[in-house]
């Protein structure tokens, strides 16, 4: 039986292992930690959000996501991520998140949710797609961190 909840400060540990899950499938690199995820999913300003999956009482999956403001429409919600563990993918658990995840940004007055899937994730593409979601090819991401990031505001007035 599936349960989604929000997560809660004590959660963290669990939400860290999840990433880390997403990110070998991914083949990136985790430099999070668990202070900085409390400090900024859980402190006095929370910057994000997570919901749980869980199956049977076990953890079977995660979505975290964040407020955006688009200057030509209004706010909306970035799914940062939406993952299932391995062994519990067949069993409605994206779709569910991505739903709840859906239904928070609806009830919070947002004109639309955007998120970013890698091109080689054909089985994720083909999800969204049959959600009848928009692919804004012409978009492209751009991503300052690290030193380039510190040069960047080293210029600022």
């Amino acid at each position: 039986m599936l349960s989604i909840r929000p997560a809660q400060a004590d959660d963290i540990s669990a939400v860290l292992g999840l990433i880390r899950e997403l990110a070998e499938f991914e083949k990136l690199e985790v430099k999070n930690s668990e202070e900085v995820l409390l400090r900024d999913g859980f402190g006095a300003s929370p910057k994000f959000r997570v919901l749980i999956a869980e199956w049977d009482g076990q953890l079977a999956g995660y979505a975290f996501f964040f407020p955006f403001y688009s200057t030509f429409a209004g706010p909306g919600m970035f799914l940062e991520d939406l993952f299932v563990r391995s062994q519990f993918r067949g069993k409605n658990i994206g779709s569910r998140l991505l739903s709840n995840v859906a239904a928070i940004a609806v009830g919070e007055g947002c004109v639309a949710m955007r998120w970013q899937v890698l091109d080689w994730n054909q089985p994720a593409i083909d999800f969204y797609k049959e959600l009848d979601a928009d692919f804004l090819d012409e978009w492209r991401t751009v991503s300052l961190s690290g030193e380039p990031l510190r040069r960047a505001a080293g210029g600022a007035a």
